[in-house]
């Protein structure tokens, strides 16, 4: 069966939500916005695509960075409103230079910093 973007469920801005896992450690590294066109570069390509929201532009995970998420797998939820991209990441897959966006956690009511930024 051929895979059509168009058969996933968008939100009312024509956008999905998109997990990048990394393929090796199994680590949740962010989430981000694809839209159908993004979902078909990505497969395309083989190289992670997003949508900004903010700059309205498509954004190729590590183009200016240099830290990019090369496709290992695609994976499409149940309901067909979510994506998983497994992906063999360069870098921190995190703006702050983390290795994951999720870099604090809620301990006994208080937020924590788990994770320090990466080493230049």
């Amino acid at each position: 069966m051929t895979f059509d973007p168009a058969t996933l469920v968008y939100n009312e801005a024509g956008l999905i939500p998109a997990i990048a896992q990394d393929a090796a450690t199994g680590d949740v590294l962010m989430m981000a916005w694809m839209n159908a066109e993004a979902v078909a570069r990505t497969l395309e390509t083989g190289r992670v695509t997003y949508w900004s929201r903010s700059r309205q532009a498509f954004w190729i995970k590590g183009e200016t960075s240099g830290h990019t998420q090369d496709l290992v797998a695609f994976r499409v939820d149940c309901d067909r409103d979510c994506l998983l991209v497994t992906v063999r990441q360069t870098g921190p897959a995190c703006h702050t230079n983390r290795r994951s966006c999720f870099y604090t956690e809620v301990q006994d009511g208080a937020e924590v910093e788990i994770m320090a930024p990466m080493e230049a």
